[in-house]
């Protein structure tokens, strides 16, 4: 199964009306970041137990470890999650420019150095979330994991 299909088949496995509402962030980050590349995180470790959320990827960075080796990975994620959905933006090396450029302005949010969660689209500013999808898709910065 390729990329598409597996996000495709993560999209229709939620209930609606969660279904429709991922639909529209993924359509909605697909316009923020038309030319991004797409990946698809199980959220499953080697021994196939679940340690995370699934995770749809968009963009491209590297990873860069202390021991020299570096590894390629998404730079804005969408998961599903009990509670409504989260969306992660990564690489930004000011731990706090999320919550102080977007926080008192994005509505009813959690924001944190890397992650924005919310449980319904109606409770946040759209416009806010793409502003900060934005950024964190063309900011051009290695991350250390």
């Amino acid at each position: 199964m390729d990329v598409q299909e597996q996000i495709n088949e993560q999209i229709a496995s939620q209930p609606e009306p969660k279904r429709a509402e991922m639909q529209e962030l993924h359509d909605r980050i697909l316009r923020v970041l038309p030319d991004c590349k797409l990946w698809f995180d199980n959220g499953l470790n080697s021994e196939n137990k679940a340690v995370a959320n699934p995770t749809i990827g968009y963009g491209f960075q590297v990873l860069k470890y202390a021991d020299g080796k570096t590894r390629d990975f998404f730079r804005i994620g969408l998961c599903a999650n009990k509670t409504g959905f989260s969306v992660y933006i990564l690489g930004i090396k000011d731990k706090a420019y999320l919550a102080n450029t977007y926080g008192n302005t994005i509505g009813k949010a959690s924001v944190t150095g890397y992650c924005i969660r919310f449980k319904k689209l109606k409770d946040i500013n759209i416009d806010v979330l793409e502003a900060a999808i934005r950024y964190g898709g063309t900011e051009q910065s290695e991350i250390s994991g």
